[in-house]
């Protein structure tokens, strides 16, 4: 019996918690951190503000679980994308084109995601798991990179430079994409920008 009541319970309170994720997420899209109040995403999330503080403490710590939630879904996709077979070139674009397509799917997660990521005094940057996700996504890149020129296919490069550019190359393009709303396919976008780094390190 106590059992079933804790997975009613549980179940409950996940739903709850996703229900003020999704709700912070389209304020703090909308507001940006600073301007953004508890209060606005308790009204937005249909929930007494009371409710709100005894699943995130503080803003931060809703702000913090907001990026979270994206980035560990954004961290397994790319993951898989990296690792699909392939060469250097294919699995590039695959990295590229599967951050656009998840732009394309979750742009208010990416307008926050996009704008604080290089503000390291922002809370998120406080958040360990934020920063190691980051860090986990260049391990990725500086390993692809180093696999490629192993085999010939690239010329030999600092890896941790390349890979830093890949990261910021798609970072860019994501962000152009958030500020004009222009939504070329997210294939053509991919192979645009994979082609030009290809050429740049391709082995002669």
């Amino acid at each position: 019996m106590n059992d079933s009541i804790k997975t009613r319970h549980d179940a409950l309170s996940e739903f709850r918690c996703s229900q003020i994720l999704t709700a912070a997420r389209t304020v703090f899209a909308g507001k940006g951190y600073r301007e953004a109040t508890m209060d606005e995403i308790a009204e937005a999330a249909g929930v007494a503000k009371g409710t709100l503080y005894s699943y995130f403490p503080s803003k931060q710590d809703v702000y913090v679980a907001v990026l979270n939630q994206g980035g560990k879904e954004l961290l397994e996709l790319t993951r898989a994308a990296v690792a699909a077979p392939g060469g250097f070139r294919a699995r590039v674009a695959q990295f590229i084109r599967t951050r656009v397509e998840y732009l394309d799917t979750h742009i208010e997660f990416f307008r926050i995601y996009q704008a604080e990521l290089g503000n390291m005094t922002h809370p998120a940057w406080v958040c360990p798991d934020f920063r190691a996700r980051y860090a986990r996504q260049m391990e990725m890149l500086t390993g692809l990179v180093r696999e490629a020129a192993e085999r010939s296919e690239t010329r030999e490069a600092p890896a941790e430079v390349v890979a830093c550019g890949i990261y910021e190359m798609t970072r860019g393009l994501l962000l152009q994409r958030i500020m004009t709303g222009v939504q070329r396919p997210a294939e053509v976008e991919a192979e645009t920008l994979a082609e030009i780094l290809w050429r740049g390190l391709k082995a002669e």
